[in-house]
């Protein structure tokens, strides 16, 4: 596998020849200070040019730059392959580095993410401004509001009761959906506070909750993995039971933390549901669910 100077080097060298690309910004988490550092991170690079017509949509340019990869993604090419806008291309290679490379037109915009120039070829007065130091304080954990805090209980236990609803309908793939893409937010939202309270705001837990284990006790991050099911309803049900009991625990604790209480009506309420709906007690006059 190519190390981090020879991938840096090729980049950069690309950029180097080319005078129609005036600026290179390396981006992720590569630049990101808090972020482990392993074989798997990608190379997020943005190539600032004069021309969008020779990069856009020419995988062949990207191959001979690059060399050729095991696979390549262009998101544009498969939205908009006529397009004018940045164009991106996703290269994975034979040796195992991936380069994620964005090809734009425009002037950067510093949206507070780490980000550091590779090169500038118009020193500050093209495509890129001044950069402040590299941080990964726009992830950072943000403390909740009373509305932040009740709004996601309150979407949590309400949705619980589409989870039940697809199980009894048989309806795996809704049932497994509203769990982990409705349901399941809301819980990284309540943990995310929880560790927020614990270690201060910040951190950051990385995306999608990355760093979960990090930062939260061994027992809780155990508690947390059995929320995770197979495709048994049974297993659905006791990851069910497993994400309730967690999330009864943290909201009390994030409650506490900020002097907010703790709507216990709505948790009593969908458990009462969900156990009407696992012991099929809900029926009409000739029909069973």
């Amino acid at each position: 596998m190519r190390s981090e100077k020879e991938m840096l080097e090729l980049i950069l060298g690309v950029a180097q020849r080319d005078e129609r690309i005036r600026a290179a910004l390396l981006t992720g988490s590569r630049v990101n200070p808090a972020a482990p550092k392993d074989v798997y991170q990608d190379y997020d690079v943005v190539f600032f040019v004069t021309d969008m017509a020779p990069y856009y949509n020419n995988p062949a340019w990207a191959e001979v730059c690059f060399g050729k990869p095991l696979i390549m993604q262009m998101p544009e090419a498969m939205r908009n392959p006529e397009g004018t806008g940045a164009f991106v291309y996703l290269m994975l290679f034979p040796d195992g580095n991936r380069v994620d490379l964005t090809v734009d037109g425009r002037p950067y915009v510093d949206n507070g993410e780490p980000a550091v120039a590779l090169l500038d070829k118009d020193g500050g007065k093209g495509f890129l401004p001044p950069l402040p130091a590299h941080s990964d304080h726009c992830w950072h954990i943000r403390p909740p509001t009373p509305l932040d805090y009740y709004s996601c209980c309150n979407e949590f236990w309400w949705c619980l009761n589409n989870v039940a609803k697809g199980i009894a309908r048989d309806e795996l793939p809704y049932a497994m959906h509203m769990l982990n893409s409705v349901v399941r937010p809301q819980l990284h939202d309540m943990m995310n506070w929880y560790i927020g309270a614990r270690h201060g705001y910040c951190l950051s837990t990385g995306k999608y909750g990355k760093y979960f284990k990090k930062f939260l006790p061994p027992e809780m991050y155990a508690l947390y993995a059995a929320t995770y099911s197979g495709g048994r309803y049974e297993d659905v049900w006791s990851a069910v039971d497993a994400m309730c009991g967690l999330f009864h625990t943290l909201a009390l604790a994030v409650a506490d933390r900020f002097g907010f209480t703790y709507r216990r009506e709505e948790e009593d309420g969908m458990r009462a549901y969900l156990r009407m709906v696992r012991e099929n007690r809900l029926y009409l006059p000739g029909l069973t669910l």
